[in-house]
């Protein structure tokens, strides 16, 4: 019995170009299953097949868990202190094992055993095949439609599938069963059923790597997309920049006669793509990204991560783009919030930040208007400025002298230390619940009292524009946090 078996794993081994480990762990795992039927329960037990004589044996195992989690399932587990009194230095994660009787191969019955021993040797065979498709390295699946799968489609690549999903299709494409078909390979997904690999047409990289396909010099490096943004099928922006002085980024993406853009664009049925020259300088670059709308002027906020730009009402209309879809789409390349507005918007916003700060320094320095004034045409915008600016800074101002300038830095750190006392009472309101939600720091959990958010409550039933003014964080951060504070509705 024991040369047969070494016989048959040979066989399968050579006739499916599997390595004869596998085919032991096939056989292993179906005279453990056949073992485990035989006692009933939920039993562990595993079998250990010599690899040179054929011979096996069988064990029953116990894995040993911590005294504070208790049995969930004592059939195949043991607390730790009762694995001591066996064994002295076993650790909680490790097994204890028994040999009992195996079974005979023929008593596990053919049909059984032969389903195991196939099912393990076609995932070994599923695994192997996608190991070597990875191992190419390449970023794009080229293949054909194979089938349709519950509104997903199962590309073909060799003897390699993958699944590209009715969410990761360009709207509006109609992919038939043997159309020849690209894909962006997205990610690998082992816990599912089926095709492994999944695919997109709708991510950003997937254009980044056409554009690497059709323009050589990002290839040799000459160029780099920095990053893209897409609304696929319809329109796209992807940033570059040129490592070499010699080489025009545009131009070159663009291609004679528009050659390379246009083949982008064919794959992406027909998606209209805006080339941006990346920058170092944020406001550069916003400027950049929002194209063809000409910018006014920019104000950059560091703290809430935001710019408001400002255009003419000739170029409005244009830098919005129908939906919001240009300013969205510069907002996601360039990783700023970006608020579009006129002129006049601009001053009526300046005004009121001026009368908001003047306010401030007249209630907190005790002061009056005038001196609060010189402050912000000097460029002073919060109390931290005034209390901790180096003292010959404040002294180059005309209208103060020494006295008047270190009057003017104590009030400040006053009233800050009057602040902070009044924010820790605040923050002592917040409550436990909300204090432990994933994801709150200490900063935010302050903004939040401030604003009179005290509970999870409380936060759940913000929106997101009001969240992101509290607190600075962007939309998809304080999005994700507000879901997060909603979480125990549902679960009630």
């Amino acid at each position: 019995m024991n040369r047969e078996m070494l016989m048959l794993v040979d066989a399968i081994s050579r006739e499916k170009s599997v390595e004869r480990d596998v085919v032991f762990g096939a056989v292993e795992a179906a005279l453990a299953s056949a073992t485990k039927k035989l006692h009933g329960g939920e039993v562990d037990i595993r079998v250990a097949i010599d690899r040179d004589t054929g011979e096996y044996e069988t064990f029953r195992r116990w894995l040993v868990v911590p005294d504070s989690a208790g049995l969930q399932n004592p059939d195949a587990e043991e607390l730790l202190s009762d694995a001591r009194d066996r064994i002295a230095d076993i650790e909680e994660g490790d097994y204890i094992e028994e040999p009992i009787e195996s079974v005979t191969i023929g008593r596990i019955g053919a049909q059984a055993a032969k389903q195991v021993i196939l099912q393990k040797i076609r995932d070994a065979e599923r695994e192997q095949l996608l190991n070597d498709f990875l191992a190419r390295g390449e970023k794009i699946m080229v293949g054909t439609v194979k089938r349709l799968d519950k509104g997903d489609i199962i590309v073909e690549s060799g003897r390699v599938e993958g699944r590209l999903k009715r969410g990761e299709m360009i709207p509006k494409e109609n992919l038939r069963t043997g159309d020849r078909v690209r894909a962006f390979i997205a990610g690998i997904d082992p816990t599912v059923r089926g095709p492994q690999i999944m695919l997109s047409r709708a991510a950003p990289g997937f254009m980044m790597e056409l554009f690497a396909q059709e323009v050589p010099e990002i290839e040799q490096g000459l160029l780099e997309i920095k990053n893209a943004a897409r609304d696929p099928g319809s329109r796209a922006k992807i940033a570059v920049l040129s490592h070499d002085k010699r080489v025009d980024p545009i131009g070159t993406c663009v291609g004679v006669r528009g050659s390379r853009v246009n083949a982008v664009t064919n794959e992406l049925a027909g998606e209209r793509v805006d080339i941006v020259l990346w920058s170092e300088d944020p406001a550069q670059f916003v400027i950049g990204a929002l194209a063809p709308a000409n910018v006014q002027s920019i104000v950059v906020d560091e703290e809430r991560h935001a710019m408001d730009v400002v255009v003419d009402e000739e170029n409005l209309a244009i830098a919005i783009g129908r939906g919001g879809q240009n300013v969205r789409l510069a907002s996601d390349l360039t990783g700023w919030r970006i608020n579009i507005m006129t002129a006049e918007e601009s001053l009526a916003k300046q005004a009121t930040e001026t009368e908001k700060l003047r306010r401030l320094f007249v209630e907190k320095l005790d002061v009056d208007e005038e001196v609060a004034d010189i402050l912000i045409a000097e460029g002073f915008a919060s109390l931290e400025e005034v209390a901790y600016v180096p003292m010959q800074e404040m002294l180059e101002i005309e209208a103060f002298d020494e006295d008047t300038v270190g009057e003017l830095r104590k009030r400040a750190k006053d009233a800050l230390l009057t602040l902070e006392i009044a924010r820790e009472e605040a923050v002592e309101e917040v409550s436990q619940d909300l204090r432990d939600l994933d994801g709150l720091t200490a900063e935010v959990i302050a903004k939040l009292a401030d604003g009179g958010v005290h509970t999870r409550d409380d936060l759940a039933d913000l929106a997101v524009d009001e969240l992101t003014d509290m607190t600075g964080l962007d939309d998809v951060a304080a999005k994700a946090l507000i879901m997060k504070a909603r979480e125990h509705w549902f679960n009630a």
